[in-house]
């Protein structure tokens, strides 16, 4: 009973903060959503494409799948008996696409917090952007390297730093590590200005998190990496499937030989059982249908643009480039009864607070994607203007 009042009193103390979360029941990918009795347009899912709420596509995956092919769990890691024939399709279709070898895995969490361990040792000085994703910054710390963090996006500073560890003996490799698409802020790294930087540098491998990029990003929706052309410039590219590509894993583009390696070293591949094969199919399903969809990538980033003009018409700090757009507050508590208010006016719309953001940066986020019709975000900016007033 002791231990139990230690750990209330902890909730309490969020409670007070403002800071206290739980699960919401009755929520979905779907445009539109049934929430506290309420029918909300949902600006909180990452479907940025449209395609995970998408019935018909499910339809058609489903009378293009044989009974045989649906299997649900894989019943072993890859390297015992799960390395169905689903797999190899979907990294021979993404290789093929990307120019290089791929290789999977069972999340994206997964995928970081096991990728940096597996390649660095103590030789190995990590470099890694102020806000990159908390999966990236626990997969450095379980790492045996050193690390250091630059200024958000300052590649000034990140120059100085490398240029200091580039003249260290005691150090063989750098290991650059950042998102091209940051979830909190919306904002881009400048990926061919980070690209240029690295080149000067012999020691240094690029690491870049394409998650929130994928699908929306390039000509054949591949990321900012190939919207900058700079594909086989980045050593370690990686991103997820359970946004954009309405599915769930990650993947790594890489080099063949990083690839083998990590199939022998790294941990949360080698002993975690692999996704159901039929989670595998359906997103070399998606994978293929996304690669053709430029205009709704278009319309996307009219709509974002859109939002983040009048957001920042009404006094407000919104950093975002992309289809993530926050509309900073500060305070945990006024940005909690503006997420409030967003939702009895229909808007699902959630507030982010510390430790998710830093102090005083509290935000409300919309995350549009291609269900949100024009009207719809003009309606939803309205509703913030009277907010606001």
């Amino acid at each position: 009973m002791k231990h139990l009042q230690h750990f209330q009193q902890q909730l309490d103390d969020l409670k007070l903060q403002g800071q206290y979360r739980h699960f919401k029941s009755g929520v979905s990918s779907a445009p539109l959503i049934q929430f506290n009795g309420t029918t909300m347009l949902n600006l909180s899912s990452n479907d940025y494409l449209g395609l995970a709420a998408d019935q018909a596509l499910r339809e058609e995956f489903f009378d293009l799948t044989p009974m045989h092919e649906r299997q649900m769990s894989a019943s072993s890691s890859r390297l015992l008996t799960g390395n169905f024939p689903a797999y190899e399709r979907l990294e021979a279709s993404m290789s093929q696409a990307f120019g290089r070898a791929v290789l999977l895995f069972n999340s994206g969490y997964h995928m970081n917090i096991g990728i940096l361990p597996a390649l660095v040792d103590s030789k190995t000085m990590i470099v890694a952007d102020k806000l990159v994703h908390a999966s990236i910054i626990d997969g450095i710390r379980l790492s045996t390297a050193n690390y250091v963090r630059y200024r958000h996006n300052d590649l000034a500073h990140l120059q100085q730093l490398l240029t200091k560890y580039q003249a260290d003996d005691k150090i063989e490799r750098i290991m650059v590590v950042t998102e091209s698409i940051f979830s909190m802020d919306g904002d881009e790294t400048d990926l061919r200005a980070l690209v240029a930087l690295k080149q000067q540098f012999d020691k240094v491998l690029l690491y870049v998190d394409e998650a929130h990029a994928i699908g929306v990003r390039g000509q054949h929706g591949l990321g900012c990496a190939e919207q900058y052309q700079v594909l086989a410039e980045i050593d370690l590219l990686v991103g997820t499937f359970g946004k954009a590509l309405a599915s769930v894993g990650g993947y790594l583009v890489c080099d063949p030989v990083i690839r083998e390696y990590l199939i022998n070293h790294m941990r949360p591949l080698i002993f975690s059982t692999a996704q159901p094969p039929i989670c595998m199919a359906w997103t070399d399903f998606i994978f293929q249908k996304m690669q053709s969809l430029q205009q709704e990538r278009q319309q996307l980033a009219s709509l974002a643009l859109e939002a983040k003009q009048q957001i920042e018409s009404l006094g407000y700090r919104c950093p975002s480039s992309s289809q993530i757009v926050p509309v900073i507050m500060g305070e945990a508590a006024q940005t909690v009864a503006a997420a409030e208010y967003m939702q009895q006016q229909g808007f699902y719309i959630l507030p982010l607070r510390p430790p998710t953001v830093p102090q005083n940066t509290s935000r409300l986020r919309l995350c549009l994607n291609q269900h949100v019709t024009p009207t719809q975000l003009q309606q939803c900016l309205n509703v913030l203007r009277e907010w606001s007033r």
